[in-house]
């Protein structure tokens, strides 16, 4: 199993789910010293991103990306892919759209999370996702270009009003005309809203494209109180083969949280020794 640790270069999510708070160059290095192979980036906006220069250091790192997060779109710049406002969810699916081709660039995919937006006082649940709908539609396409799914991670209900759970999740890529959205299993989100976590993750099958691997208080797997081996056991039985990312609090502190989570995916799946 791959293991991401996140790199997160966005200000105003300082105190955010996110193990590394570092330039590119440093965060890279400090990931490969807690021993990651990879790395999931949530960048400020993709014109803030010197491709270049994380291409260099992923590869002087032995690092891969394994995903890039929209979130700031909301979180830095306000921006929801629901807004009432047409030509602000234009200015969010352009948003969305750049990262979506700045992560393709590195054969990783881009995350639609806190960028979905919620229905409010001004439209209904059922027209918010109507307009989910559309930039799905649009952004999977873009992504499809590039070799990589799109993904979408259903939150939880202090984030959003939209997408909660697996079952309304799958519903809407059944009804995409593309078929290159996938799901995040986030497992602080799902701890909060499933009835059973294997079970949601058995229902999203082959759609599971990725995993946010993280304990009911959001801090590193074995710091909380979800039992791990039975998601693991469900992983397994749906051959997921993916990342799993540390989207966790770097609590009580960044190396321990990641040690933690490295320590946590390595007792459930061994890795090879080739690996």
């Amino acid at each position: 199993m791959n293991t991401a640790l996140t790199l997160c270069l966005v200000p105003e999510a300082r105190h955010g789910p996110f193990v590394l708070h570092a330039g590119v160059v440093e965060g890279c290095a400090q990931a490969a010293a807690l021993g990651f192979r990879a790395l999931e980036l949530f960048p400020r906006s993709a014109e803030e991103v010197d491709a270049r220069t994380l291409k260099q250091a992923l590869a002087q790192h032995h690092l891969t990306l394994a995903a890039v997060g929209t979130g700031a779109g909301w979180v830095a710049h306000h921006l929801s892919l629901t807004d009432p406002d047409p030509r602000q969810r234009a200015r969010a699916r352009d948003f969305a759209g750049a990262l979506v081709a700045l992560a393709g660039g590195f054969g990783a995919p881009a995350i639609i999370g806190s960028i979905q937006g919620r229905a409010g006082a001004e439209e209904s649940r059922e027209h918010a996702l109507e307009w989910l709908a559309d930039a799905l539609e649009q952004l999977g396409p873009r992504a499809h270009a590039c070799g990589v799914p799109l993904l979408l991670e259903p939150l939880n209900r202090y984030e959003t009003n939209l997408l909660t759970r697996f079952d309304d999740a799958l519903a809407v890529l059944a009804r995409l005309r593309t078929r290159n959205v996938k799901l995040v299993a986030d497992l602080f989100h799902m701890n909060l809203e499933e009835r059973s976590l294997p079970a949601a993750l058995t229902l999203a099958g082959g759609q599971l494209g990725h995993v946010h691997w993280a304990d009911s208080n959001r801090q590193a797997a074995g710091l909380g109180h979800t039992d791990f081996a039975p998601i693991a056991q469900a992983l397994r039985g749906i051959g997921y083969a993916g990342c799993v990312s540390a989207e966790v609090l770097p609590l009580p502190d960044p190396a321990t949280a990641a040690r933690q989570t490295l320590a946590s995916v390595h007792a459930l799946f061994p890795p090879s020794p080739a690996s």
